[in-house]
């Protein structure tokens, strides 16, 4: 039977698909993405169900088995020169994996993904860089500036997947960097490069390869002005990892953060720094995150928070005036706005702060963007800091989550925190209570367990 041709309506934001045009998609409420796409329906192939085959099994393929027989065994990763790039990564590339990394134009995936492959063809690991953006010309350029030249590096341009597909059989690689994913097209979907079809047939396509010949392969994303990855969500879905590369262009700093890992910690993240001869990982962000604090400023205030495994040290900022206006402004970047807006009724209710008339705004100084729940005591206090006008002690950490009743409620992982803040010279941490006991304090700190936020201000501000 020859294959059918239909016609469907795709929405290019979230893939919903549709028979009829609309000019608002039913699935994201997004006006003007349902573009008309033709479907090429194919016949049945061996393998599909049927009455005579009512299992679908066709040849060569598997049967299911009971778990309990399935022998597994520990396959090695491909570690790169880059411990911040195996961190995000959970230790390491490993085999057979597809990897999509997304970013914001110009931040550097191009960048890093072209030092990983000559680090790894160095070591006698054979890369595959595919470009749909530049010429080979134009590549080898760029490699020469990173010094990333190497035998073992093999560089294509090249958009249609049947091409590319021969080039992995030719090469037989050991890693493939696909650049982006957004440029490459499948022959047989009619729609145009990038579309929500050619998205997910590419990528399924690339996923088949990956999971079939033991090949890991990276792909680049591009991402939307909201700064997440364009395309549907199907196409997180069916990668192993998802890398968000993350940073402003206008700083030299990088962070790289895993949303989604099948092979480790999806909160992992590692830092890195943009100089002329490419990226350079960075040991000790905590460091750096407080390197141009000011000393004896209200509204500051240290905490130690966990980005997966590592302990980081940052500095939350506030900044509390009288309003102009008759709602007052909640302002945030790094933390999320509904929290503070939370922290600060808390205050208001709890502690008798009259914040009703006051604009707030809060910053997470660095860039970084923290969402876990043991940071609430340190805005707390330095909101409470700024409103007050008392500047909190230069030597003093802040950890502790706080409840709507006021109370402080203890936190993982405290002995990495505070050790983490020993490490740079802090010598009074500020905790809960019910943290206290049961592991080892570093010597030279002081610890204050502390149970409700009222007594974290009469330690943190004198009163």
């Amino acid at each position: 039977m020859a294959a059918k041709k239909k016609t469907k309506f795709m929405c290019q934001s979230c893939g919903y698909e549709s028979a009829k045009w609309m000019g608002k998609c039913p699935g994201c409420g997004e006006w003007n993405q349902m573009v008309e796409e033709v479907e090429i329906v194919k016949p049945a192939r061996r393998g599909a169900f049927s009455h005579s085959d009512p299992a679908g099994l066709g040849a060569g393929r598997q049967k299911a088995a009971p778990i309990t027989t399935i022998e597994t065994s520990q396959e090695p990763r491909i570690a790169t020169d880059l411990g911040e790039l195996n961190r995000a990564l959970g230790g390491g590339i490993v085999q057979g994996s597809l990897v999509l990394i997304g970013g914001d134009p110009g931040i550097g995936k191009s960048t890093l993904l072209l030092q990983v492959s000559s680090q790894l063809a160095r070591k006698q690991k054979k890369v595959l860089y595919i470009s749909g953006e530049e010429s080979v010309k134009q590549t080898k350029l760029r490699a020469d500036r990173l010094g990333a030249a190497s035998e073992n590096l093999f560089v294509y341009s090249e958009t249609d997947m049947d091409y590319i597909q021969q080039a992995i059989s030719d090469v037989q690689p050991d890693l493939v960097i696909i650049d982006s994913i957004q440029t490459v097209f499948q022959s047989e979907v009619t729609s145009a490069p990038g579309s929500v079809s050619q998205v997910r047939e590419c990528t399924s396509t690339l996923m088949r390869i990956a999971k079939t010949t033991g090949v890991a392969i990276f792909i680049v994303g591009h991402v939307t002005k909201e700064g997440a990855i364009a395309g549907p969500r199907l196409l997180e879905h069916m990668v192993d990892t998802v890398l968000y590369f993350e940073g402003e262009r206008h700083h030299t700093y990088r962070i790289i953060r895993a949303v989604k890992n099948r092979f480790g910690s999806t909160n992992e993240m590692g830092i890195f720094e943009m100089k002329e001869n490419g990226l350079e990982e960075v040991g000790n962000p905590s460091e750096i995150f407080l390197e141009e604090r000011s000393q004896g400023t209200s509204g500051s205030t240290v905490v130690a928070s966990m980005e997966g495994t590592r302990p980081v040290l940052v500095e939350i900022q506030a900044l509390i005036s009288p309003t102009s206006f008759g709602n007052p402004r909640r302002m945030a970047t790094g933390v999320d706005h509904n929290r503070v807006s939370l922290l600060m009724a808390v205050l208001e209710k709890r502690v008798g702060l009259l914040l009703q008339n006051q604009d707030a705004y809060l910053k997470v100084a660095g860039g970084v963007k923290l969402d876990e729940p043991a940071i609430d005591l340190a805005v707390s206090v330095s909101i409470a800091s700024s409103f007050r006008d008392k500047p909190t002690k230069p030597s003093d950490c802040l950890i502790g989550e706080v409840g709507l009743t006021g109370e402080v409620r203890r936190v993982s992982r405290i002995e990495q925190r505070v050790q983490e803040a020993a490490k740079l010279g802090f010598e009074r941490i500020i905790i809960p209570s019910n943290n206290i006991g049961g592991w080892s304090v570093p010597k030279g700190i002081e610890i204050v367990g502390v149970s409700t936020v009222a007594e974290a201000l009469k330690y943190a501000l004198g009163g």
